[in-house]
């Protein structure tokens, strides 16, 4: 389907990898507005206005950038934050609500902009190359005759906070045979998607890996041991916390980095 934008889309992108999708999809030209966490494409975001964070959206600002469409996520966003700029009357933005919940609902991301935004010049044939790239890191990462693992992913600290198996970041880490501790789902929304642990719980003696993420928190060397006392017979490995849980154009890199972690430790772990 072929529109004809009579005033070219304007947007507001208030979670990260969107905003590097929107660049990949050559719609950078109409950003018009970021929260403090878009950095990528680094050089790219420099000169698109700030509207504060994806928790924390400076309405006001965001209002006055007069946007007329905002990317925003089931886990990234808060609700009230998208029920506000529903009561804008004229001013009211089209909202795009995205909720992947895998790697495999990439390509379907990549296809909902391309609705939202079809007609804008070269975007049908950036989102196929996208999605192409993309099915075929899919295909190329399964578990296969990689043994399974038992790992706990950190992502916060005081309190410790990992994540549910039915969050994206879970269900990334099972393309490769790796299953995410506790054994639990959060459910389609809220703070139950990222438990919280007080360290005394018993299946912490049965994690084989512990996956230090570089984001949300920002772990280090100094968490290494912190971590270690939390689960004394795992081996805990800091990773690249975008590349495993940004979906959009980084999965494509992501995936690969999936399963060289994967190939890296293909052999049982002893403590």
């Amino acid at each position: 389907m072929s529109v004809s934008w009579l005033v070219p889309p304007r947007i507001a992108s208030l979670v990260p990898s969107l905003t590097e999708l929107v660049f990949a999809l050559g719609l950078g030209e109409r950003l018009v507005a970021r929260t403090g966490y878009c950095v990528h494409p680094r050089d790219a975001v420099e000169g698109i206005a700030m509207v504060g964070g994806t928790k924390n959206v400076n309405l006001a600002k965001l209002r006055r950038l007069a946007p007329t469409h905002v990317v925003v996520n089931v886990d990234e966003n808060r609700l009230e934050t998208v029920e506000a700029m529903r009561t804008w009357g004229a001013d009211a933005p089209e909202i795009v609500v995205t909720h992947p919940l895998g790697p495999a609902d990439n390509p379907m991301l990549v296809g909902q902009f391309a609705r939202v935004f079809a007609g804008v010049p070269g975007l049908e044939q950036r989102a196929a190359a996208l999605s192409d790239a993309l099915l075929r890191e899919l295909d190329a990462t399964r578990p296969d005759d990689r043994p399974e693992r038992r790992v706990l992913y950190l992502i916060w600290h005081e309190p410790w906070m990992t994540v549910a198996r039915d969050t994206y970041l879970s269900q990334m880490l099972a393309r490769i045979g790796w299953h995410t501790l506790p054994a639990v789902e959060g459910g389609p929304n809220g703070a139950a998607r990222y438990p919280k642990l007080d360290g005394s719980e018993p299946w912490l003696r049965d994690v084989e890996f512990v996956l230090l993420s570089s984001e949300p928190f920002a772990f280090d060397a100094t968490h290494v041991e912190q971590a270690q006392r939390l689960c004394p017979m795992a081996r805990v490995m800091p990773v690249d916390g975008e590349l495993l849980s940004w979906y959009g154009p980084r999965a494509v890199a992501g995936l690969a980095y999936l399963r060289a972690l994967a190939d890296d430790n293909r052999t049982p772990w002893r403590s």
